[in-house]
């Protein structure tokens, strides 16, 4: 359950609501502000197109409704954590009430997916939704990095790269008519709001999720609040990641979040989370510390190392600490 002094106070307070159909350089600044005061913000008139999202949620509906053994069965059986999974979420120990399925974007990943049912059209929607999604990233990306004054594809060149590791996942979360149903109705505790996925950041560059009509989704500010983020079909929620929290030199806020199970509906979520290639170099951007006249808060290490060690700690854990760069420590920065 979700602990008394972690209680959200209000609903959508200082959510940033960027509209990407306003003129270029005001959408810049909007999403530049939103990611160093909270990191995280929507976007709308974001260009997706509405049918390759109803597909894509369509087929989650479809996957998610069929028996363990079938769900089991997509994608390569191999590659872990790669694949469905139950509540276990990580490598130490940490469970939420959610079923999910994690999907690798690179193409071959994407051309293996296999199951049960009609793999062709399921593969289809999440093809089109990646591409479409991914887009839509490099272009949010590419916003900030004008913002920034960095050259226009100083950010989106590391998720357009082929061997790009970026991951798509689908995640279910039950409605709590499915945890009363043999539950004690004496216990206040079944009503009360439970962990879909606990408080954690995102340790890649930049999210992308939408949800559908289904509230759950809760961000911590920098000054102590949890912020419910009220459901909205037609915009896709964005947040920053780790790296770009380190290729900004801290100037971005890598957001906390968390997911909770309230109500009589199931929740649907689908997360695009853009990575680098696994031997990108990342650390502070030379150009950002010199503008901003500070030290390099983090040292320079490959993603592949950073996933390791994130992959390594749980859920809830600070990855970035001990990235962080000793004092008169400078590297350079191979972009």
């Amino acid at each position: 359950m979700v602990k008394e002094s972690q209680k959200i106070v209000a609903l959508d307070q200082d959510i940033p609501v960027i509209d990407m159909s306003l003129e270029r350089s005001r959408v810049s600044m909007q999403i530049v502000k939103a990611c160093e005061t909270i990191g995280f913000f929507k976007v709308v008139n974001h260009g997706v197109d509405p049918d390759v999202i109803s597909r894509m949620e369509q087929e989650s509906i479809n996957f998610f409704a069929k028996p363990v053994f079938e769900k089991k069965s997509v994608g390569p059986v191999v590659n872990r954590p790669f694949g469905y999974g139950l509540k276990d979420i990580g490598l130490k120990g940490d469970i939420g009430e959610v079923e999910y399925l994690l999907l690798h974007t690179n193409p071959l990943f994407l051309s293996q997916l296999s199951s049960g049912y009609d793999s062709t059209k399921f593969g289809s929607a999440v093809t089109c939704y990646v591409e479409a999604v991914k887009q839509l990233a490099c272009e949010i990306l590419d916003l900030t990095a004008e913002g920034l004054r960095l050259p226009h594809h100083t950010f989106s060149k590391l998720i357009r790269a082929v061997d790009s590791d970026s991951v798509l996942r689908l995640n279910h979360y039950p409605s709590s008519d499915q945890f009363l149903s043999g539950a004690n109705l004496s216990d206040k505790s079944v009503s009360l709001p439970r962990v879909g996925f606990g408080e954690h950041t995102d340790p890649q560059i930049l999210t992308v999720l939408r949800s559908n009509g289904v509230g759950g989704l809760q961000v911590a500010f920098p000054d102590g609040r949890w912020v419910s983020v009220s459901p909205d079909p037609s915009a896709f929620c964005v947040n920053v990641g780790d790296l770009l929290q380190v290729m900004t030199n801290g100037r971005f806020l890598s957001v906390r979040h968390r997911a909770v199970t309230t109500g009589h509906a199931s929740r649907l979520s689908i997360a695009y989370f853009a990575g680098p290639s696994v031997h990108a170099k990342i650390g502070p951007l030379p150009t950002i510390v010199t503008a901003a006249d500070q030290p390099r808060l983090y040292r320079t290490f490959t993603w592949a190392d950073y996933k390791k060690f994130a992959y390594s700690l749980g859920l809830g854990d600070n990855r970035l600490d001990i990235f962080r760069s000793r004092v008169h420590e400078h590297d350079e920065l191979g972009f």
